[in-house]
């Protein structure tokens, strides 16, 4: 019987993180909105709720993890 051949799986903890566009865009989640929010303003609060694109040398490595998604 020859081999199966091997297939990355998706990384899951990735999957939950980021969001892959239509164009191939990466979207992430901006840090900061946990904890310790009395300190920050509403328009910083606000500004921190929309998503952000990941920096170019970071793609290929979330791409990686995500072989069906992209």
């Amino acid at each position: 019987m020859p081999k199966p051949i091997a297939r990355s799986k998706t990384k899951k903890a990735v999957a939950k993180r980021f969001k892959i566009t239509a164009s191939g865009k990466i979207l992430a989640s901006n840090a900061g909105r946990r904890h310790l929010a009395s300190s920050k303003n509403r328009k910083r609060m606000r500004h921190l709720a929309k998503r952000k694109l990941v920096d170019g040398t970071d793609e290929a490595r979330v791409k990686a993890c995500l072989p069906f998604h992209s």
